[in-house]
């Protein structure tokens, strides 16, 4: 049996076309017709007459053929257009019946499972009003529905509705975004969980801001960013966290008004038995403090939310989220930049994921950078150990472990003054060289020491200081066969190089000590 498919509009473009090129044709023939059909005569003798006679009538003989194709072309363009309009017709006809055929067989089979549990077999759950959770989606197949935005005060984002077993989870709704007073931001809704099959896990929503102050008021804090949702048991991408809203700024001219504090990042989802762990959310920055006397301080930063756990059986873990950045502008402030946020663990096979940068600390008193996330730890069997995340003035994260199989993470690196390198991870038990140590930038830096190697594996190289005073961190010692990791470089005047670390107990040559560079 053979099939034809037709596509009406398709049909009926190309009918207009169609019209569109006889109208064409016909305006040239139109305009062709008075200066060849009446030919004159090139003179007055009976062979000029002969000759303007007979091209008269070819051009008549044209013109009276162009008249029946013109016939035929209209008659034709009829016949498409018809034709469009039948198909077209015909497709609505049936559409109607089989559109309500498949509701029909969805209410039959939806029927019972909604009276007994509220929740259909089948089907996408509904999306949440304002600040309400998305509904969950079939227990056998369906998607959850979306988190309802937080739109009036006070009002968190939804969270996102589950999956059944096959369907990916629904996203969070944002948190609501105060405009002015010292009122807090709220929450973003989590994402909702994939299927428990497979399926992708929901976005976390980011938080809201907090207000702005006004007449000598303080900034409200900022909401925090909703979970990621979890994956599916055999696959599946697991949800990011969100990112958190900012603190609200203090009213510039008043007195001991103080920015609100920026929010937390939302967690990354995790992965089921394989898939990458959902990377944390961001932390809100704080908000700027008043510039009067006696001028007390900005908002500290938010902490970056910690990356999702990877596969149980293969996948990476999820990044850090970055700490938010503190802002007070007068000397008093003794607040923080926010913590970044730790790498997610690898499951069986897979690689720890990155730590978080710290937030910077941006004003002019005794307030510092936050610290730079750890990273994540590599697979329980195999895997590298994630990097540390970078810091100011603080300390840079160190980095994650592997644990049989794998070589440590590098250590963080600190860019500020007084800053101190992160440790590197230490390498697997068996296999695995340990992790470079993060350097210190920075004046008066401390780089990190190296991370450890395995029973098979080198120490890993001390990290230098590389600003005015640094001092540089000792290299990391091997395990039974490997060699110790070199010392760290440290700087004039009164900075320290670091010690190398020690050859394998069986076999490895002792690291070199860094150098005091000029």
């Amino acid at each position: 049996m053979s099939f034809v498919v037709a596509a009406p509009e398709y049909v009926a473009a190309a009918a207009k076309d169609l019209a569109n090129i006889g109208s064409t044709i016909g305006a040239a023939n139109a305009t062709a017709w008075a200066p060849t059909s009446h030919v004159l005569a090139a003179g007055a003798d009976a062979v000029s007459a002969e000759i303007a006679a007979l091209f008269g009538a070819h051009a008549q003989a044209y013109q009276a053929i162009s008249a029946q194709a013109a016939s035929f072309h209209q008659r034709f363009v009829q016949l498409i257009t018809g034709g469009a309009t039948q198909y077209a017709l015909a497709e609505a006809a049936n559409a109607s019946p089989l559109q309500t055929l498949e509701q029909d067989v969805l209410g039959i089979i939806n029927a019972p499972s909604e009276a007994l549990t509220n929740r259909p077999l089948i089907g996408d759950g509904a999306n949440g009003g304002p600040g309400q959770n998305g509904a969950p989606g079939g227990w056998i197949l369906g998607n959850g529905g979306n988190g309802g935005a937080g739109t009036v005060a006070g009002m968190n984002g939804g969270n996102g509705g589950p999956a059944g077993l096959i369907g990916n989870g629904g996203a969070g709704g944002a948190g609501f975004a105060q405009l002015f007073g010292n009122a807090a931001g709220t929450n973003g809704g989590a994402g909702g969980h994939g299927g428990w099959l497979y399926g992708n896990g929901g976005a976390g929503a980011p938080g809201g801001a907090g207000g702005n102050g006004f007449s000598s008021g303080g900034g409200g804090h900022g909401g925090n960013g909703g979970a990621g949702g979890r994956a599916g048991l055999f696959g599946g991408i697991a949800g990011n966290g969100g990112d958190a809203g900012r603190g609200g700024s203090a009213f510039q001219s008043g007195v001991s008004a103080t920015g609100g504090d920026g929010g937390d990042g939302g967690i990354g989802g995790m992965a089921g038995l394989l898939g990458a762990g959902g990377h944390g959310g961001n932390g809100g920055d704080g908000g700027v403090g008043n510039t009067g006397s006696p001028g007390p301080n900005g908002g500290s930063g938010g902490d970056g939310g910690q990356g999702g756990f990877g596969g149980l059986l293969f996948g990476v873990g999820g990044a850090g989220g970055n700490g938010g950045i503190s802002q007070g502008l007068n000397v008093a402030n003794q607040l923080d930049g926010g913590f970044g946020g730790f790498g997610g663990y690898a499951g069986l096979f897979g690689d720890g994921g990155a730590g978080g940068a710290a937030g910077a600390y941006l004003g002019g008193g005794g307030g510092l950078d936050g610290l730079g996330g750890y990273g994540g730890n590599g697979g329980l069997l195999f895997g590298t150990g994630g990097q540390g995340g970078s810091s100011g003035t603080g300390f840079g994260g160190n980095g994650g472990n592997a644990w049989i199989f794998g070589n440590g993470g590098h250590g963080g690196v600190a860019t500020g003054t007084f800053g101190s390198g992160g440790y590197g991870g230490n390498g697997g038990f068996l296999i695995g060289n340990g992790g470079a140590a993060g350097a210190a930038t920075g004046a008066h830096g401390v780089g990190g020491n190296g991370g450890g190697g395995g029973v098979i594996g080198s120490g890993g190289d001390g990290g230098s200081g590389t600003g005015l005073d640094g001092n540089g961190g000792d290299g990391g010692n091997a395990g039974y066969i490997g060699n110790g990791g070199a010392g760290g470089n440290g700087t004039q005047f009164t900075g320290t190089a670091g010690f190398g670390g020690a050859g394998g107990k069986l076999l490895g040559a002792h690291g070199p000590a860094g150098a005091v560079l000029p």
